[in-house]
């Protein structure tokens, strides 16, 4: 078995949204774990998971989440389950920098519809 220590300096980056960062920290088929990053006065787009549940877990900042139309307000050091089959998203209404753990089972390839319009 390989064991492998993982950071946001050796982790996998990428860049989503408007200049959002994201490392990944694992991806199996059967799990997800990112850190992600957003800047003040953003948001990703209206989505859902068929399959895969998320637990997002907020390091820094006030994350604000969109789900089924409801407003929810998670601070720090405090996180929420988002079920599959929930349209959701995440915005960072703030000016302050917004950070998370977002933590999928299974793996979140290929299982996001983005619905258009939002």
């Amino acid at each position: 078995m390989k064991v492998e220590i993982v950071d946001k300096e050796t982790a996998e980056h990428y860049l989503w949204g408007d200049h959002c960062d994201s490392w990944v920290l694992a991806d199996t088929a059967g799990l997800s774990v990112k850190q992600e990053r957003m800047p003040g006065s953003t948001r990703e787009k209206l989505h859902f998971h068929a399959i895969a549940q998320q637990f997002f877990y907020i390091l820094k900042g006030n994350a604000t989440f969109y789900l089924e139309g409801k407003k929810i307000i998670v601070t720090e050091q405090k996180g929420l389950l988002i079920h599959p089959g929930t349209k959701h998203y995440i915005a960072n209404e703030t000016a302050e920098q917004l950070e998370f753990i977002v933590i999928s089972q299974p793996t979140t390839n290929n299982d996001r519809t983005t619905i258009e319009g939002k």
